[in-house]
């Protein structure tokens, strides 16, 4: 896998990381603990393809 292909799967499981964030916090019944552990994960995902891209 090229770098430029791995930099993109990341983005995408950024995006639907992002979906899941925001459908898990207009649910009433979401675990917080949930969406901190959700939101850690895009910020992971974010660090890596910033560092992977340049």
């Amino acid at each position: 896998m090229s770098v430029a292909s791995h930099v993109e799967e990341l983005r995408r499981k950024h995006r639907v990381l992002s979906e899941a964030v925001e459908k898990a916090q207009s649910s009433p019944g979401t675990n917080d603990l949930e969406i901190v552990a959700m939101k850690r994960e895009k910020l992971r995902l974010k660090e890596q393809i910033s560092r992977l891209a340049h």
